[in-house]
């Protein structure tokens, strides 16, 4: 894998990059659709590729370990082949979902024991065995094991945390490197402290000494306050090399897109597009849309006048509405599809403004606009 900066902000610190995969050039910042089991709920790849223009997308190892499993996946070809996804995959090392189980985890300094949600089998994951597995499945980006703390956290609780993941991160990225085709599998340490910004500086500092090909901020979205979240970015931003690719895990609004980009990063991914098209939320270019709400039960407008999406272009909000009330399947995969092109038009913009220097410009509008909140559309 290969960054490269192709254009900066004068005024804030964000940045147009090209991330070279072995399975394609990524556009960045770039916003990436999620594939929790190897599918972006209810929408084929077709629609990824032609409708919303991913270029990467994201799976979980912890999912994927337990159904089908990673030799499984091996034995299919990989990832690529097994989900028939052409362009880049980026997979979570599957902490976030371990660490999640709350009562059916025990955290020593080995790794991570638990019990699958599914049979309550146990298993052990380890900085190494995550390694292998996502190596297993063919992943252009691994991520190494972390440890995810629940927010809110205690200083020695979050202290304890931020010095297992460094440590995890070490024996995980040796490993790495001493199993993996480097110039075919990126690998990428995850920054943690909780919400402690020395904890945050501390963990960057250290795991910049790995010489990784990218790195992550991980454990927000967890609960606290979205300013916290961006001051914690904040916090690990400045220690993280200039020349690499930076990642937010788990986030966010559709408003709070350019704010994590003024900040310096390159790489986001979040369920929110697609959890909230299913739930009857939709994003459009003036706020969010309820789509169950009366107003719309014979509105012939697209659902954004202004999108492109194959949604858009063919149906209308009474159509849609129609379809969530009566539990079509249909709706979850029409919505989807306009919540991830709305995301995906969202970071083109962005992209477009820091080429031509008119980010500092797009972001004082965006802070104007109605973002995520409900209009009298």
């Amino acid at each position: 894998m290969r960054f490269e900066i192709v254009a900066e902000c004068p005024v804030t610190k964000a940045r147009a990059g090209l991330l070279h995969t072995a399975h394609g050039v990524v556009e960045t910042p770039v916003f990436m659709p999620v594939g929790t089991q190897a599918s972006v709920k209810g929408v084929p790849q077709h629609y990824l590729l032609d409708e919303v223009g991913a270029k990467i997308v994201l799976a979980n190892t912890y999912h994927l370990f337990l159904r089908p499993g990673h030799e499984l996946i091996r034995g299919m070809g990989g990832l690529h082949k097994f989900m028939s996804w052409p362009r880049a995959i980026l997979t979570d090392s599957g902490g976030f979902q371990v660490f999640s189980l709350d009562s059916l985890r025990k955290v020593t300094d080995e790794g991570v024991l638990f019990r699958s949600h599914l049979n309550g089998d146990s298993h052990l994951f380890t900085p190494e065995s995550t390694v292998d597995v996502q190596l297993a499945l063919g992943s252009d980006i691994l991520m190494l094991l972390d440890e995810c703390l629940a927010y809110p956290a205690s200083y020695e609780q979050a202290r304890a945390s931020t010095e297992r993941t460094m440590a995890w991160a070490r024996s995980g990225f040796a490993h790495y490197r001493g199993t993996a085709d480097t110039e075919r599998h990126a690998c990428f340490p995850i920054v943690q402290g909780s919400m402690f910004s020395d904890l945050r500086e501390r963990c960057a500092r250290e795991l910049v000494e790995l010489d990784a090909p990218g790195y992550a901020i991980g454990g927000l979205s967890v609960g606290e306050p979205r300013a916290i979240s961006l001051e914690m970015v904040e916090a690990a931003e400045p220690h993280l090399p200039r020349h690499k690719p930076r990642y937010v895990m788990g986030v966010g609004m559709p408003a709070e897109l350019p704010q994590y980009v003024a900040r310096g990063i390159d790489m986001m991914d979040c369920v929110l597009p697609s959890r909230n098209a299913r739930n009857g939320y939709l994003f459009t270019s003036g706020g969010r849309v309820v789509i169950k709400q009366n107003r719309y039960k014979d509105d012939p407008r697209p659902v954004d006048p202004g999108c492109s999406c194959y949604t858009c272009r063919n149906y209308s909000r009474a159509y849609l509405r129609h379809l969530f009330q009566a539990g079509e399947i249909l709706y979850s995969t029409l919505a989807t599809v306009h919540n991830l092109r709305r995301y995906a038009d969202i970071m083109r913009g962005i992209r477009q403004a820091i080429v031509l220097g008119r980010f500092a410009g797009l972001l004082e509008e965006a802070g104007r606009e109605p973002g995520g909140r409900a209009t009298n559309l």
